[in-house]
């Protein structure tokens, strides 16, 4: 018998900043003008949420984090009053429903979060002529493609989560067609336990001690890109350092790997035997959502806009290494 690991979204809390990680305004804005910006974040209790909140900190905003406990975006009045309360320049848009297989059962809870709640965000943005970033996911994209897809290409979610997040993209779309951004992520891992790469440590610790069964079956026929949340924290600040870029962005670590793969990487660099994780196929997980074969995301776009690409994925887990709670 062998440990298999279920492929799902989750949510996660980064527990400090990177101080090390100094950033500085890129673009035409000058520092004084990102300084004195004031950038409210929704979601800023969970992974990525905190990560955007260190990170436009660390840039010199002006941050109100908002955990779902602050606002509920899934009421519009609530919504209206937070923006008309803080009035901020900007607005990060971190508050999902994540949960991939739940979804499949509750996709009128997700959607009132992802879609209702985008669109409550973009219109009272729309009323205040505030920014907008919100952050999206592959899964509005089929997965079956042979080349990574592009910021244009069409969207054809197969999941329930996927069809509630591509509802919130188009409401920030419709809305806010000049200030609002949608940037679309990945296979997101940052510090806190409920992730992958913290459960293949934990998974690998506990069979390399033999306390679980080993070897780790993970699946080897899905592709995508393992993305730091740090690093999309960094892009989204930089992004805000600029004037609105309208439209879809794809915030992602280069190249691709297999969940498989990724897994060896980790096993490997807790030191252990990376033969402790074994290639199983997506059917043998039985999950109640189908995940997508392969939802790489294109890049082109940012090089477009005078952005630099974002580093390998596994150059970002390697610096993610020491920061990763394992």
């Amino acid at each position: 018998m062998s440990t298999r690991i279920s492929v799902c979204g989750g949510a996660g809390f980064i527990g400090s900043a990177h101080p090390r990680m100094l950033l500085r305004p890129e673009g035409p804005g000058d520092a004084e003008s990102i300084v004195m910006r004031k950038t409210l974040v929704t979601g800023a209790g969970g992974m990525l949420g905190r990560d955007v909140t260190a990170a436009l900190r660390a840039a010199g905003h002006r941050v109100v984090p908002l955990p779902h406990g602050r606002l509920d975006i899934t009421s519009s009045v609530a919504v209206r009053d937070a923006l008309r309360a803080h009035a901020p320049d900007a607005v990060v848009n971190c508050a999902a429903f994540v949960d991939v297989d739940a979804a499949e059962t509750n996709e009128a809870t997700a959607l009132r979060i992802n879609g209702d709640g985008a669109r409550h965000l973009a219109t009272a943005c729309a009323e205040t002529g505030t920014r907008l970033l919100h952050v999206s996911t592959d899964y509005v994209f089929a997965g079956d493609g042979s080349a990574p897809y592009a910021e244009n290409a069409p969207a054809d979610p197969r999941t329930a989560y996927g069809r509630t997040k591509l509802v919130g993209e188009r409401a920030v779309l419709e809305l806010l067609p000049h200030t609002g951004t949608v940037v679309r992520t990945a296979w997101l891992y940052g510090s806190g336990r409920a992730h992958f790469v913290a459960t293949v440590a934990r998974l690998a610790h506990a069979a390399e001690s033999g306390r679980r069964p080993a070897p780790i079956g993970v699946v080897d026929d899905q592709r995508g890109q393992p993305t730091w949340t740090w690093d999309v924290a960094v892009r989204l600040t930089e992004l805000l350092g600029r004037p609105p870029i309208p439209g879809v962005l794809h915030a992602t670590n280069g190249g691709e790997a297999t969940w498989y793969g990724l897994a060896r990487e980790v096993v490997a660099l807790l030191g252990l035997d990376p033969e402790l994780v074994r290639p199983i196929g997506s059917k043998e997980l039985g999950r109640p959502a189908l995940r997508p074969a392969r939802s790489t995301l294109s890049h082109e776009r940012w090089a477009r806009e005078g952005f630099s690409p974002m580093r390998h994925w596994r150059a970002a887990l390697h610096a993610a290494w020491p920061t990763l709670d394992l």
